[in-house]
């Protein structure tokens, strides 16, 4: 898709290439899961981004309404963005926080703190997924039209 084509794409176009953005995060999540390459956790994200950005494929920050007013996790939130946007890591937001933790791990402490999920490549050698390169596709088409935090919606079970 041009650049061109991206501007003079319908509102309609756009939801539907959220949705399918979505369908793609769930399915490179899993695969990701399966290959031990999620990091769960505002601090645990934030420590993997210091140590070694060019290993983080993708980031994913969920905001659900009650945490809306918490003024140190948006703090955190601009602080994980900024670095992205300079290291040139992807990034997405979701609101379905419960539906970003099921997809992300099983462990009951990961459920509470699932407001920052990485994708990472795996240490040894790496692994190459369809749906996260549609992903990284939809994050470079959203930022040529000054989308710099797309939002998506993963679909239901």
């Amino acid at each position: 898709m041009t650049l061109e084509e991206v501007l003079i794409q319908k509102p309609a176009e756009r939801i539907q290439s959220a949705q399918s953005a979505g369908k793609s995060l769930q399915e490179a999540m899993v695969t990701a899961k399966d290959n031990d390459c999620l990091t769960v956790g505002v601090y645990e994200s934030a420590k993997v981004m210091n140590l070694d950005p060019d290993s983080v494929s993708l980031c994913v920050l969920a905001v659900d309404e009650e945490f809306g007013c918490d003024v140190a996790l948006q703090i955190h939130f601009t602080l994980i963005q900024s670095f992205c946007f300079d290291n040139d890591i992807s990034i997405v937001r979701v609101s379905d926080m419960q539906r970003l933790a099921e997809l992300a791990g099983d462990k009951a402490e990961q459920l509470e703190d699932a407001h920052c999920v990485l994708i990472t490549n795996p240490a040894e050698g790496s692994w190459v997924d369809a749906a996260l390169e549609k992903l990284q596709l939809f994050c470079e088409e959203s930022r040529r039209v000054s989308d710099w935090l797309p939002e998506i919606s993963l679909p239901a079970r």
